[in-house]
């Protein structure tokens, strides 16, 4: 009950601009973990051709070029929607010129439900089909 207290105090303090007193409530205030908020969108055509080509493997079922590709997805980070264990499938976006998998990949849950990182999971983009 306190923490729904600091919470509100800080959407309070934020909306009147009291400086001293966001300050105090952001102290006061839980510790959240990033959220989908955090996560950002792409257009999947703006994405690059190998992740069109993973894509399509993904669609098909594989064959995967790596061992990893279909396992789970854990979401240490904390940056996807919380969902069960075992939600999310990790799949390789080859990066040319890489000696490794690199650091592209695609996280899937369900169906049209597909995230993109270029960064090995410091920041998601949900992929958007329609444009």
């Amino acid at each position: 009950m306190a923490a729904l207290g600091g919470v509100a105090a800080l959407a309070s303090s934020l909306l009147l601009g009291g400086a001293a007193a966001t300050a105090s409530a952001a102290a006061q205030a839980p510790a959240v973990h990033a959220s989908v908020a955090a996560v950002g969108s792409v257009c999947y055509s703006g994405l690059p051709s190998q992740a069109h080509d993973t894509q399509a493997l993904i669609d098909k079922g594989g064959p995967f070029p790596y061992k990893q590709d279909g396992e789970v997805f854990r979401n240490d980070e904390h940056l996807l929607p919380s969902q069960a264990q075992g939600y999310y499938r990790e799949y390789t976006v080859v990066t040319p010129g890489s000696p490794d998998r690199g650091a592209r990949r695609i996280i899937a849950g369900r169906p049209d439900e597909e995230y993109y990182t270029s960064n090995h999971y410091a920041s998601f983009n949900k992929i958007n089909f329609s444009c």
